[in-house]
């Protein structure tokens, strides 16, 4: 198969100064959970991506001094940090990709939990993190070490083998882009007041970068044009015009982006692909240099607009590179129906954002390249002479269907509903959430090309089928219901009076079945169900109340970085919204919702409440199968039954498809004696109890000019 000609542009290769990419598709910086700590995982996941055919693979933040550490992501404070870095470099180049390094120094951003440093910052200001505290104001002799780390940083980067090297002025939280910035710069010397001042750092630092790597290396600036601040911050439409018109062709190229990553990386419920188009546009008419910018680019026919309306001269992506690491190869090879869509669901911030190792939705395989083997295209064929009887066609189901299918096993695949897709299709109807259904069409499209699966909807399977299927692996996949009775995490027992008031529950909105009149929603879920429900029935005219037990509406979206934007719609879409509050019991037309800390009562009006607090297995099935006793199934040749995906254990969609996976890998999704999985472990580097300088032998002096002030531990 061969890609239309109207795609070859993408393919066409780009100098970046003294380097050049191989074609227009760029992986930039992005976040994954695993840096310093797990830098083999790490490196794998980049060599994928590179083997995937991105022309430019690059880091996450590498933190380039221990004063302005970001505690989950990679560091280079000094030689000790280049046997981690260079592991992904390797595996990088290996695949003919760039390896580009994001070098960082967040400033007052961070807390520096680690180091017990003061963080530093243009100006005093409070931390941006809720530990009390403020960052202090760099003095001259600050600013020149703070320039010293980071040309120390970029000739260990070099060394280190990446062939881009950034400054990081980007998402509002690095010391540059805060120098840059007026509402942080409160300076009255040169590197404050005029926007030359304010822009002076970041001159000295593109220049002393250049004279560090030298011709081996090109240099990036990676700069938000807008911080979605108005008048008060850098706008498009403003200093960022006057930024990259006066520094311009200093670097080697621009990597543009917005704001922070609530708005930079929003997702698909907030925004459509592409986006960013209007805030970044200006850019190339006001530099010769290269252009990347992001957009959560899936369609090739939007990046090829991209670049021939001249916004962009290389296709930035993170998160769609995330949920198909072969999306360019994809595209060469004109295989556009194989092409796994990122669906903008932030899960993979997210779990970064908790300090984990990242996930995805759609692509199961990212974060396990290392840890379990596994490769987001190839799987190994079959080794036993099973067949498999999988009932349900949710995300589980679809996913174990299609790994075993690539295998070689022969399937088949029964769902009780005429439509296939489980919660990922009913949930995909519900407002903003409509490129969830890219979690199905994906995974059909790859099963109708496998003769060896055969997907059976409209199918109820009762054990007595099982049996009679006789197939040798049986994977129960059947879901998961929302509960009628209020238990969750707040409530450990039913809510007193439910069925006084008429009950729903998110699986009767999904089903059509919707309330009337005043409806109070309780949320005990916490994740983006009950908010988007609020939408759909204010839309239906009903007047809602909406109550949940936290401090914040959908406390988990503070991990996807969109709550602020979830909780602003839901206060416009609703009469009342109250947080810090349960809903305590209900009398007919009334609700008692009651302050989780004081228990003090509110009675409000309702015709009806929906509950959105937790989910109970669909698993009446296996456990009808593991009642008939191992006897009767042996004798039908039933050698094992498993549950799979929210049958095991209810959550989110994406661990729905991990399990799925994983039982298409292994045929099980039992625990074991042992971990099923790689490690990396951390051991001592020092035998004295105070480190010592091999090149002096002498102890660290423990000031900030260079040499670390307490002793590091390495990752083996």
């Amino acid at each position: 198969m061969s890609r239309p000609a109207r795609f070859d542009i993408l393919f066409e290769p780009l100098r970046i100064g003294p380097v050049t990419t191989k074609n227009r598709f760029y992986q930039v910086p992005h976040c994954n959970g695993m840096g310093r700590a797990h830098p083999s995982p790490m490196a794998a996941m980049r060599g994928v991506k590179a083997e995937g055919g991105w022309g430019v693979v690059c880091t996450e933040q590498c933190d380039i001094h221990y004063s302005g550490q970001h505690q989950r992501e990679l560091r280079l404070w000094d030689e000790q940090d280049i046997p981690a870095l260079a592991r992904a470099t390797e595996q990088i180049h290996a695949h003919g990709a760039l390896a580009g390094v994001e070098l960082a120094h967040n400033g007052g951003h961070v807390a520096n939990l680690e180091s017990r440093a003061v963080p530093i910052a243009p100006s005093v200001e409070a931390t941006r993190s809720l530990l009390p505290g403020s960052a202090r104001a760099m003095d001259k002799d600050d600013i020149r070490a703070f320039r010293r780390w980071h040309r120390e940083a970029a000739c260990n980067a070099r060394r280190a083998g990446f062939d881009i090297v950034y400054i990081y002025a980007g998402h509002s939280m690095t010391l540059p882009i805060n120098f840059l910035s007026r509402s942080r710069n409160k300076r009255t010397d040169e590197y404050g007041g005029s926007l030359e001042n304010r822009a002076r750092l970041l001159r000295e630092l593109i220049e002393d970068t250049k004279e560090a790597v030298g011709d081996t290396c090109a240099v990036a600036v990676r700069f938000c044009v807008d911080e979605m601040m108005g008048e008060r911050g850098i706008t498009a439409d403003g200093e960022a015009h006057d930024v990259i018109e006066l520094l311009g062709e200093l670097p080697d190229l621009w990597d543009v982006n917005i704001a922070n990553m609530g708005h930079d990386g929003a997702t698909a419920r907030f925004e459509q692909e592409g986006w960013q188009e209007k805030y970044v546009k200006f850019v190339k008419s006001v530099t010769t240099k290269p252009v990347v910018g992001v957009g959560r680019f899936t369609s090739p026919d939007t990046m090829v607009s991209m670049i021939r309306s001249g916004t962009l001269d290389l296709i930035g992506a993170a998160r769609p590179s995330i949920a198909d690491p072969f999306l360019p190869t994809k595209i060469e090879q004109g295989r556009f129906d194989d092409i796994r869509e990122c669906i903008g669901c932030n899960i993979c911030l997210a779990y970064d954002s908790m300090g984990a190792p990242f996930r995805c939705t759609q692509n199961p395989t990212t974060g396990e390249e290392w840890r379990r083997g596994w490769h987001p295209e190839t799987i190994p064929p079959k080794d036993t002479d099973d067949t498999v009887l999988i009932v349900g066609g949710g995300p589980a189901g679809l996913e174990a269907a299609r790994g075993l299918g690539q295998r070689g096993y022969e399937v088949i695949l029964c769902e009780a509903a005429r439509e296939l897709g489980g919660r990922a299709t009913r949930e995909a109807r519900l407002p903003g959430l409509a490129t969830y259904g890219r979690v199905r069409d994906w995974r059909l499209g790859q099963l109708k090309r496998m003769k060896n699966v055969q997907v059976l909807p409209g199918n109820h399977v009762t054990a007595e089928l099982v049996l009679e299927a006789g197939c040798s692996l049986v994977a129960v996949a059947t879901g998961a219901a929302w509960r009628q009775d209020g238990v969750g995490r707040h409530h450990r027992d039913p809510v007193p009076g439910l069925g006084v008031v008429p009950v729903f529950t998110p699986d009767d909105i999904m089903d059509g079945r919707l309330p009337e009149g005043r409806v109070v929603i309780y949320d005990d879920d916490h994740y983006y169900m009950a908010t988007v429900i609020a939408e759909r029935l204010a839309d239906a005219g009903c007047e809602i109340v909406f109550a949940t037990p936290e401090p914040v509406v959908a406390a988990f979206t503070q991990y996807t970085a969109e709550q602020k934007r979830v909780q602003r719609r839901v206060i416009e879409r609703c009469a009342a919204v109250h947080t810090s509050t349960a809903l305590a019991r209900t009398e007919p037309g009334t609700a008692y919702l009651a302050c989780t800390y004081t228990g003090r009562e509110t009675a409000v009006p309702a015709d009806a409440v929906v509950l959105s607090t937790g989910q109970t297995p669909r698993d009446d099935l296996y456990r009808e199968l593991g009642g008939l006793g191992a006897t009767v199934r042996e004798a039908a040749g039933v050698r094992r039954v498993v549950r799979v995906g929210d049958a095991l254990g209810p959550g989110i969609i994406a661990a729905a498809v991990h399990s799925g996976h994983l039982f298409a890998r292994t045929l099980d999704t039992g625990l074991t004696d042992r971990t099923p999985y790689r490690r990396e472990n951390v051991t001592p580097e020092w035998d004295q109890p105070f480190p010592r300088n091999p090149d002096r032998d002498q102890p660290f002096p423990g000031n900030p000019d260079g040499d670390q002030p307490f002793a590091r531990k390495g990752a083996v």
